[in-house]
């Protein structure tokens, strides 16, 4: 729920105090880091605390959004359309930095399109309030302070203006969204201009963000994945993360969902299975690119947005060829934990009932749904907990 505005006046009050605090304390640290005294009393004399930013970070809706409803907005005809257009307009400059770097100019293209759509969403919020603000309370200090250091680098180095530093709350920027670290670590001035302006000029934006992926395991040539069909009875715990050779995956049954798997890859390269929804949804094969997308954000959903998106600005319109499982649903915070307690209470140890659906959690389900006749896909759902608790 949003704050009312009396709510968000009373948070702005109670923060004060501890941000003031913080932006006097913290000086000594700054300067330490290498910030200049001139630079930090400068850009901090206007820094702000930011209420928003507290509640978004704290914030955190009861129910996980599912993956399908992801992908849903992250791979719409809308946003491909609309790359399309982005990357025709763009054809020049990102091919030749594409092949410069080694990087699939629609993999490029993908990241552009779901973290700004395109340049067209940058986030307005101050990005050095919004890091004093993380710094100074809450729960991701440590964050907030290593990024507010780093950000503060940015603006003593020149490379950016403070006008030019405005992005989301947790102080990501850019076109690309690059967090203060990410830019100092991987940012190219392309063009040589004496900036790494990843806010007005592609080239620049193109650029870093091709350097990130090759810096992450990013092999030109290569896919980041593909659909794959699995075979009745198939063993699912070797989707945590086993990576084999493609021919011992075909060794094992598994076919390609679209094509054959010897057309579509070089059948020696080292793939790991993913099974994102269980044995109700779709399933991939992923290879280092993936890998490398997954560095830029930690996340399945992402990484497969940006994989499926990257396919259909290369020009294919076939959707996957299996579907999600769309009357199912992720479990609350609450339900992970009634989960990990009805496996615990039958037999099946999880550890500490945590409500995180860690390798142990998904063994002992997948030894529970063994015994009792299901898929042993180890996949945690609303679904899985009816059939637990024989609800």
């Amino acid at each position: 729920m949003m704050m009312s505005a009396l709510s968000a006046a009373a948070l702005a009050v109670a923060l004060q105090s501890p941000f003031d605090t913080f932006k006097s304390e913290f000086r000594a640290e700054a300067i330490r880091e290498g910030i200049p005294a001139k630079v930090y009393d400068r850009e901090m004399a206007s820094a702000k605390a930011l209420p928003v930013v507290l509640e978004r970070d704290s914030n955190q809706p009861e129910f996980s959004r599912p993956l399908w409803n992801y992908l849903d907005s992250a791979v719409s005809d809308r946003r491909v359309a609309d790359g399309r257009a982005a990357l025709e307009d763009a054809r020049v400059k990102i091919e030749v930095i594409a092949d410069e770097y080694g990087v699939d100019s629609e993999i490029i293209g993908a990241i552009w399109g779901l973290e700004s759509s395109y340049g067209t969403i940058l986030g307005t919020n101050d990005i050095v309030s919004a890091l004093a603000t993380l710094g100074a309370t809450g729960r991701r200090q440590s964050f907030g302070r290593e990024q507010l250091i780093a950000a503060l680098k940015i603006l003593a180095n020149d490379y950016a203006a403070r006008e030019e530093l405005r992005g989301s709350w947790a102080g990501a920027m850019g076109q690309t969204q690059f967090i203060p670290t990410t830019y100092l670590a991987y940012a190219i001035d392309y063009n040589l201009d004496g900036r790494r302006d990843l806010w007005k000029d592609l080239e620049d934006v193109f650029a870093s963000t091709a350097n990130y992926l090759r810096r992450s395991g990013y092999v030109e040539g290569q896919p980041w994945g593909l659909e794959v069909a699995l075979p009745d009875g198939f063993d699912y715990s070797v989707a945590d993360g086993t990576r084999r050779p493609v021919v011992e995956w075909i060794r094992a049954g598994i076919k390609g969902a679209a094509a054959p798997l010897p057309d579509a890859v070089d059948l020696d390269l080292q793939a790991k299975l993913l099974v994102p929804a269980g044995a109700q949804g779709p399933a991939f094969l992923t290879f280092e690119n993936y890998e490398a997308i997954l560095k830029y954000n930690r996340s399945t959903a992402y990484a497969l947005g940006v994989g499926l998106l990257s396919n259909r600005l290369a020009g294919s319109d076939a959707g996957l060829v299996n579907p999600w499982p769309r009357g199912d649903r992720p479990l609350s915070r609450d339900e992970r934990k009634a989960l990990q307690e009805a496996l615990n209470a039958r037999g099946y140890s999880v550890g500490a009932v945590d409500g995180i659906i860690g390798a142990r959690t998904r063994g002992a389900l997948r030894s529970w749904q063994a015994a009792n006749g299901f898929p042993a896909d180890g996949y945690a759902s609303a679904r899985v907990l009816s059939q637990l608790t024989g609800q």
